[in-house]
């Protein structure tokens, strides 16, 4: 999970602590992000686009061009139509609006076969 929300943080990890074949690393922002990613192989990312240092799409963009493969879900308040491209053009699985509701969460993961 990559958002600079404690709280935001603390709801998604709430989410998977039902599910016991999750673990779930935090990071709050991009940079740390990619610095997890790079150390270790990951299958899910749950990513915020506005965070300081580096932002949702300059995560996208490094993954991109370092050739990072996973599963994406976009977890944000910016809900407009412009940026649900820019990161679909990233080839994420989805968007979910902030604050997310559990069922919605849970539908696009089963949706990917996730869970």
């Amino acid at each position: 999970m990559c958002d600079d929300s404690l709280i935001a943080r603390k709801q998604v990890v709430r989410f998977f602590k039902s599910h016991d074949d999750f673990v779930v690393s935090q990071a709050q922002n991009g940079q740390e992000a990619l610095d997890l990613l790079r150390q270790q192989e990951f299958g899910l990312l749950c990513l915020d686009l506005t965070m300081p240092v580096m932002d949702g799409l300059g995560v996208l963009a490094n993954l991109k061009a370092e050739n990072i493969h996973l599963h994406t879900v976009i977890i944000s308040a910016d809900i407009q139509p412009e940026m649900k491209q820019r990161v679909a053009d990233y080839g994420v699985l989805g968007f979910i609006e902030k604050p997310f509701k559990d069922d919605a969460f849970s539908s696009l993961l089963h949706k990917f076969g996730i869970r």
